[in-house]
């Protein structure tokens, strides 16, 4: 299943144009904080298909009967552009379990690049709801490594894999080399465009350099 909120009109579309504008984009701070607040509208939206219980709350004036998620979660993120993203899940999921992944492009004279999977810190993720989030879904490769190496931990109960911006050559590439059984994409927005150098057009650039600066 494959969610895409810029498809319904809500707030959530002011914050991803934002991050799109290159003259917002000048504001690290704002582009950071509005990761965060996206995080926070996904971590919304998943929250509804977890496992509720009902619990008697004892307020001063008497009891109150309510309906509470049960599931255990894991954020994961992809450093380094995912940390405001991831930030913005932990804000909601106060306590969750977290699981950080290393990974990058690394480039060859002609141009192409494999992706560098380097480490991995996780809990593990058996019979849990795993959320694995990344700004930017441009091929796909590097969220395929990363939940693979992911599944080393376990075998999460369900996987959200989350992004801001895809491509649709991304989304493609996540459903053929992930198997989709128990697994739901959300995205912000999907774009039709993916260049040679795999990036995503229009985009809005390296996510990493505009929520931390420019890498050497």
């Amino acid at each position: 299943m494959v969610n895409i909120l810029a498809q319904e009109n809500s707030l959530m579309n002011r914050f991803v144009s934002e991050i799109r504008d290159k003259e917002i984009q000048r504001d690290s701070m704002r582009f950071r904080r509005n990761m965060e607040r996206i995080g926070e509208i996904f971590a919304y939206e998943i929250s509804k298909h977890f496992d509720y219980k009902n619990q008697e709350i004892t307020t001063p004036l008497g009891i109150s009967k309510m309906s509470l998620p049960q599931s255990k979660v894991v954020n994961a993120t992809i450093l380094r552009a995912g940390l405001p993203f991831h930030n913005g899940f932990l804000n909601y999921f106060d306590t969750a379990e977290n699981a950080f992944i290393s990974a990058h492009r690394k480039y060859h004279k002609d141009g192409t690049f494999t992706i560098q999977f380097e480490h991995l810190s996780s809990p593990s993720i058996d019979g849990k709801i795993l959320i694995l989030s990344d700004p930017m879904l441009a091929s796909g490769a590097s969220m395929e490594i990363a939940y693979k190496g992911l599944l080393e931990k376990g075998t999460p109960k369900h996987t959200h894999i989350v992004t801001i911006i895809a491509s649709n050559q991304g989304v493609n590439h996540v459903k053929k080399h992930i198997n989709m059984k128990n697994v739901t994409i959300w995205a912000g927005d999907v774009d039709d465009e993916l260049t040679s150098k795999s990036y995503i057009v229009p985009g809005l650039g390296d996510a990493g350099d505009l929520a931390f600066g420019s890498k050497v």
